[in-house]
């Protein structure tokens, strides 16, 4: 099972009678290893999967994991990890921690993990909020909206409002199963992506080209209707053919898909916003493209060109308003 699948696996060890420990990153300083929102489950048999520091301090914290079992109390643990436990890992340098370790059952509601793990399966978008001070926990689907935006778990302004954001995994669809594509895929999947390709083509979106990746033979509007179109999902144009394009434009421009790009010249861009402008798009709708596709990175080969579509998407994603 994935990392990123904590709250899943905690869920099932403790349907399985065995127990379970979520611990959380709550909030980093300095450089350390994990992110806010990392996190590590911990069976009561002492058997872990996932991560909050790298190897830095997993074991401290499975011993109070553990312990947290016994007496069904939440616990506030702050770590140090000194740059020479950090090299010892294979890490640059250190920093601290402050982590959150929840029983699951006596601490945390299983009715509310249930409802999270629900919410995660149906790619629903989720803040699961808990009071520090009082120890009372809710899942919100709205508000939060900075904190959705940007991935940001972390603690509130007030000191003690923890606020985990659980947004559905990204998601890249591509239309056009050309040279870039084929650059393109493996890159977005290091980055976390979980990519399709699109293209009736049969002889571009073919398996020799893309093996083991998910293609769809399909034309573009009625494959994108079978994916959906959410706020975590990427759309990259690489046809040239506005009979392929357009449709998924138009399906594009109508969602909440945070990214689209458009390969072609500033000349075929320039065509692309006519065409749209006349189809009842507007100003507004159609600035929503990046067109021409990635970067000005001075690309050249389609593996550079696939290297600033990727980068744009990073910076639009992570650097969203």
């Amino acid at each position: 099972m994935s990392t990123e699948n904590a709250p899943e696996q905690a869920l099932a060890w403790h349907r399985d009678g065995v127990g379970a420990a979520l611990a959380t990153v709550l909030e980093t300083w300095g450089s350390a290893p994990r992110r806010a929102g990392a996190q590590l489950v911990v069976s009561g048999t002492g058997e872990m999967m996932g991560s909050v520091s790298g190897g830095c301090v997993e074991g401290a914290v499975v011993v109070e994991a553990m312990e947290a079992l016994e007496d069904g109390k939440p616990r506030l643990l702050e770590y140090g990890v000194s740059d020479g436990d950090a090299f010892a890992v294979g890490l640059a340098c250190g920093g601290t921690i402050r982590i959150l370790v929840e029983p699951v059952g006596a601490a945390m509601p299983v009715d509310l993990l249930e409802a999270l793990v629900a919410a995660r399966t149906t790619r629903q978008q989720t803040a699961y909020v808990v009071d520090l001070e009082d120890w009372t926990r809710r899942l919100d689907a709205n508000g939060h909206a900075a904190r959705f935006a940007g991935d940001r778990t972390g603690v509130d302004p007030d000191g003690r409002t923890f606020v985990a954001i659980h947004n559905p995994p990204l998601r890249l669809a591509i239309v056009g199963a050309v040279h870039i594509a084929q650059a393109l895929v493996p890159m977005a999947r290091l980055a976390g992506y979980d990519p399709v390709i699109i293209d009736p083509r049969g002889a571009f979106g073919s398996e020799a080209r893309f093996p083991g990746e998910r293609l769809i033979n399909d034309w573009p509007d009625e494959a994108l209707d079978a994916v959906g179109l959410d706020a975590r999902t990427a759309l990259v144009l690489l046809t040239h053919d506005p009979k392929l394009d357009d449709p998924a434009l138009h399906m594009a421009l109508k969602s909440k898909v945070f990214y689209i790009g458009a390969l072609g010249s500033k000349r075929t861009h320039a065509k692309r916003v006519e065409r749209l402008a006349e189809a009842g798009f507007t100003d507004d709708d159609i600035a929503r493209i990046n067109g021409p596709v990635g970067l000005d990175i001075g690309a050249a080969s389609p593996a550079e060109i696939a290297v600033s579509i990727l980068a744009q998407m990073v910076q639009t994603l992570r650097k969203a308003p």
